[in-house]
């Protein structure tokens, strides 16, 4: 079983991005390190520090239900400024297969959420 990330737009041909949970998991673990903070120190990850604590504009991807629920249009909006400018400065680092790999799921990430913010929909996560 894994998750999948898709704009809530009802087109089948709009893009998507797949994970397994745990893939999942350390994609979020790597953008909370990107933040400056460890996601296992955080509520609701096996930590007592509140999300108020945290100033990122991803707070709303990284605390949220795997599998379940959807991110509204603004908050795809308020994300994907953050995601690009992480894209842009880790994308020619490629030297690390781990990195690679999380700079294409971010890849993939942003191209929904301009979907996303572009037909202003939600992203649904299912």
């Amino acid at each position: 079983m894994g998750l999948m990330l898709f704009p809530g737009d009802d087109d089948v041909a709009s893009p998507d991005v797949s994970w397994s949970y745990t893939g999942f998991s350390m994609f979020r673990k790597w953008l909370a390190w990107v933040e400056g903070f460890a996601l296992a120190e955080m509520d609701g990850f096996g930590g007592d520090r509140q999300w108020c604590s945290v100033s990122t504009t991803l707070a709303p991807l990284l605390n949220h239900p795997d599998d379940e629920g959807d991110l509204t249009p603004a908050q795809c909006a308020a994300t994907l400024p953050r995601l690009e400018d992480i894209l842009n400065q880790r994308e020619s680092d490629d030297s690390d297969p781990v990195l690679r790999r999380r700079i294409e799921d971010l890849s993939e990430l942003v191209t929904v959420l301009r979907v996303c913010v572009d037909k202003d929909v939600e992203l649904l996560f299912g």
